[in-house]
């Protein structure tokens, strides 16, 4: 399947076929240099794949994990594409999960004032949401993505047989973000997953349906002014468990619980009854006022208060701008 996403600056296609990294080539540039960035949790065979099918490819591979996601680990993108004398006819190449993907597009987007990024992404929550949409960040003195930009990709190749190597947590961490997005837009879906199937017989219909969704909203808005923010259901709390838990806990196990403070009770109880059936955490123990700080900080703070995603009923949401007590009430009914 090719599903075109538009953007100010033109389109690009994301390719959703199994098999894809078989004959990877006939999605990649044909001609100038490519730097394949990976890390050490993705099977080498995946990188090298992507590296044979090119004329000229360097692969670097870095240490797996949200640490990763660093300024230093950006700087030094940015010497390895300088020391092999990279230009603008050139290309940088994510083969990983969403902490590849930021940091190789956020790298690509500033080397030389932007070079070709193609995305090619391995685990189950870059598939359905981080490797679409052009946002590239790293993490900077424990706030998650507070330096980046909007980079478009030129591509983004999405196989799902690579997720066969995937352990299941991880795919359970990537199958949160498709639960987010069917809460928010799509109950039909929602109602899918909600059957027990999604990481089965049904995978490559909740792939294809949460991709949908998170192309017509990124249509709609590329740089997160308004409608984008919907994504960021389940986030203003997950990110602030992600921060307090240090590595312990995957995005995706932090978007899971993030959610269920920001909705009706009954929508809290069949968001936790679907993430019960599925195994993923539906409650946390963590500091409150560590969470309530580390939300003020938050990148959709403002002086008015902090912008949440809130679901009333599954399948539509609402904006609700609250203060740091509101969201503290909300945390105390919902985790």
């Amino acid at each position: 399947m090719k599903l075109p996403v538009k953007h100010s600056g033109g389109s690009y296609d994301i390719i959703l076929e199994r098999g894809a990294l078989g004959h990877i080539g006939d999605y990649l540039p044909k001609t100038g240099k490519a730097l394949v960035v990976t890390d050490d949790g993705v099977p080498t065979a995946y990188a090298r794949a992507v590296a044979d099918a090119l004329p000229q490819a360097s692969i670097v591979t870095l240490k797996q994990g949200e640490a990763t996601k660093n300024l230093d680990c950006f700087r030094f993108l940015l010497s390895q594409m300088l020391a092999l004398d990279f230009h603008r006819t050139d290309a940088v190449i994510a083969v990983g999960g969403g902490v590849i993907g930021d940091l190789a597009g956020f790298a690509a987007s500033a080397y030389m004032r932007g070079i070709a990024f193609y995305n090619i992404p391995t685990t189950l929550l870059s598939q359905v949401d981080s490797s679409i949409g052009g946002k590239v960040a790293v993490d900077m003195d424990g706030v998650k993505n507070v330096v980046g930009a909007f980079y478009q990709p030129k591509r983004v190749i999405i196989d799902p047989d690579v997720l066969s190597t995937l352990e299941r947590r991880q795919c359970l961490a990537g199958l949160s973000e498709a639960i987010k997005m069917a809460a928010t837009s799509d109950a039909v879906l929602f109602e899918r997953i909600e059957k027990g199937d999604a990481l089965g017989a049904d995978l490559d219909a909740v792939i294809e349906g949460a991709l949908r969704i998170k192309r017509d909203v990124v249509e709609r808005d590329t740089e997160e002014k308004n409608l984008r923010k919907v994504l960021n259901f389940g986030h203003t709390v997950g990110h602030a468990i992600e921060s307090e838990k240090n590595g312990a806990w995957l995005h995706g196990e932090c978007v899971a619980v993030g959610m269920l403070p920001m909705c009706a009770p009954k929508v809290r109880a069949r968001i936790t009854a679907v993430l019960a059936a599925y195994g993923l955490p539906t409650e946390v123990s963590c500091d409150r006022w560590a969470l309530s700080a580390l939300i003020k900080h938050d990148k959709k703070a403002s002086g008015n208060g902090v912008t949440v995603v809130y679901v009333e009923e599954i399948g539509s949401f609402e904006f609700r701008t609250l203060d740091i007590e509101e969201i503290e009430k909300y945390m105390e009914a919902g985790l």
